[in-house]
C-alpha cells in the first residue's frame, strides 16, 4: 500500500550531533524496525546530497551510505535514485558543490523526495552532517527539515563534548518548530568516561524519549571507509532500538 499524501508524508528525519557519529547505521536500523513493526509498509531510505565517493567492485561510482540505506530499504533500483546530488569529495557539501559549479537547491532535494515517496508508505530521511550544515549561501539542511516537517531523530555520538553537541542541537530542532520523536545515543567510544552517566543526563535534558544506546559494533561488523554497513551491523543497532513510545508515527 502506497503512502496517502492527502495526509502527509509519513516518517522520521535522522539528523546527528556531528558528522561521522552514526547517523547511516541508525537510519538503516531505523528502516529495519519499522519493516519488522510494520511488514506491510515499504520503507525506503532518502538523503538530500551526500559528498564522498568510491569505486566498487564492477569499477561504479559509488558512497557507503546511500548502498548502506539502500540494502536496509531492499531497495531494487540504484542507490543513486535515493539522493539527488552525488559529490566525490568528502568535504562540506556546499564547498564541494561550489568547487564543481553546482548549486545545491532544495527545490531540487524536495522533488527527489517526493518522486521516491510515491512509492513509499515510510520515508527515513538521513541528513549530511550536522543539522545546520550550509547548503547554499542561504540555506542549510534545517530549511530541508523544515520544509518535510517530519519528526526529527536526534544522533548523538556518544563521545566527549557529546552533551553540549546534543542539546544545542536540539535546541536548533525546537527553534525551527520541529518535533524531537526521540534520540539515540550510539556509542563511539566504549570506554568514554561516564557513559551511561552521560545517557542519563541527556535523558534528563532533551525533551524527547531516549529509543535506544547503541553498543560498539562487534569487531567482524565495524564499519570501515568506503564501505557500506553490514546487514549484520543494522540488526544489530536495530536491536538496542525501543520505539514502543513513537508507535503511533508509525502505524
Amino acid at each position: 500500500m502506497n503512502a496517502n499524501h492527502n495526509n502527509g508524508f509519513s516518517g522520521f528525519f535522522v539528523t546527528g550531533t556531528d558528522t561521522e557519529i552514526g547517523k547511516t547505521l541508525i537510519a538503516s536500523a531505523l528502516i529495519l524496525k519499522i519493516k519488522a513493526l510494520c511488514p506491510e509498509k515499504t520503507v525506503f531510505g532518502f538523503k538530500p546530497v551526500v559528498a564522498g565517493t568510491y569505486r566498487s567492485g564492477n569499477n561504479a561510482t559509488a558512497n557507503e551510505d546511500l548502498e548502506s540505506l539502500k540494502l536496509a530499504s531492499g531497495y531494487s533500483g540504484n542507490a543513486s535514485d535515493l539522493c539527488p546530488y552525488v559529490l566525490p569529495t568528502p568535504a562540506a557539501p556546499h564547498l564541494v558543490a561550489q568547487s564543481l559549479g553546482i548549486t545545491l537547491e532544495l527545490d531540487t532535494m524536495l522533488s527527489a523526495f517526493h518522486a521516491l515517496h510515491q512509492n513509499a508508505d515510510c520515508m527515513v530521511v538521513e541528513g549530511a552532517g550536522g543539522f545546520l550544515v550550509p547548503m547554499n549561501d542561504q540555506l542549510d539542511l534545517s530549511d530541508f527539515a523544515r520544509a518535510l516537517n517530519l519528526p526529527v531523530i536526534l544522533v548523538v555520538g556518544m563521545r566527549l563534548g557529546c552533551i553540549n553537541h546534543a542539546l544545542l542541537t536540539a535546541e536548533a530542532i525546537a527553534q525551527r518548530g520541529l518535533t524531537i520523536a526521540g534520540w539515540v545515543a550510539n556509542t563511539l567510544d566504549p570506554a568514554m568516561p561516564f557513559l551511561n552517566e552521560n545517557v542519563q543526563t541527556l535523558s534528563n535534558r532533551i525533551p524527547a524519549p531516549l529509543l535506544g544506546t547503541v553498543g560498539r559494533l562487534p569487531l567482524p561488523q565495524q564499519h570501515t571507509s568506503n564501505a557500506p554497513y553490514s546487514l549484520e551491523a543494522m540488526q544489530f543497532a536495530a536491536e538496542a532500538l525501543d520505539l514502543s513510545r513513537i508507535t503511533r508515527l508509525i502505524t
